[in-house]
């Protein structure tokens, strides 16, 4: 056990965060390549899981994300109801830009789309809520890392309120401009972003994106009831 954690949770974890959107099934092989761990390894901590309600198995013998899973979520989502604030912020930014609009919460090492609204654009950049990406590219990604005090690399630049603007960070094809959202007393609650596709939200049109996120990030701050 690594010092200050506990290896069998680790692995419970890392089975969870196997699991996405377009892979909502995956036999023990896939699970264990996702994971790292061994098959025999992956089978013990699924059956455990398994009794816990928190995977299922179907009779070919893939398994799934189990209702214990949704039950908690649906308690997070009642402990953070932010949408009725985030969600008008979200619709405003994409009816100024005519680009995808999010909301971003660290998850670990990951981050998680709480809450978007997708650009009405036949060709877009398509986010679903609950959708995880990975903290180490992005201008979301390097919002929170800046925030929680980690290294991000040197060649980021940030403005004076902690925003980045960045084409090809995450994919070669996206450009996105993201700021953090904070608490009337100073707590980080995510972070707020407009994505599109370079060959649309160009430069000009990123630097005036960055003004109204961060606009609407500071009257959240001094107006808005949102608590951790």
């Amino acid at each position: 056990m690594t010092r200050g954690r506990i290896d069998s949770v680790e692995r419970a974890m890392s089975i969870l965060s196997a699991f996405s959107s377009q892979r909502r099934r995956l036999s023990l092989t896939e699970l264990a390549e996702e994971t790292g761990l061994h098959k025999s390894t992956v089978s013990r901590q699924a059956n455990s899981m398994l009794l816990y309600g928190f995977l299922t198995r179907d009779a070919e013998g893939r398994y799934g994300i189990g209702a214990s899973v949704w039950r908690l979520g649906l308690i997070f989502r009642q402990d953070y109801q932010h949408g009725a604030t985030i969600r008008p912020v979200l619709r405003d930014l994409v009816a100024r830009t005519g680009e995808t609009a999010s909301f971003y919460v660290r998850a670990g090492e990951d981050r998680v789309c709480l809450y978007r609204e997708n650009s009405p654009n036949l060709i877009r950049y398509h986010l679903e809520e609950g959708m995880r990406l990975p903290m180490d590219r992005g201008s979301v990604a390097m919002v929170l890392r800046r925030c929680a005090g980690e290294d991000v690399p040197r060649n980021v630049a940030f403005t004076p309120a902690g925003s980045v603007d960045m084409a090809g960070g995450r994919n070669p094809n996206i450009a996105s401009v993201a700021t953090p959202v904070f608490s009337p007393e100073g707590d980080l609650l995510g972070a707020l972003a407009v994505s599109g596709l370079t060959t649309r939200f160009t430069s000009d049109r990123r630097a005036q994106a960055l003004k109204w996120i961060e606009q609407h990030a500071a009257e959240l701050r001094k107006t808005s009831p949102l608590t951790p």
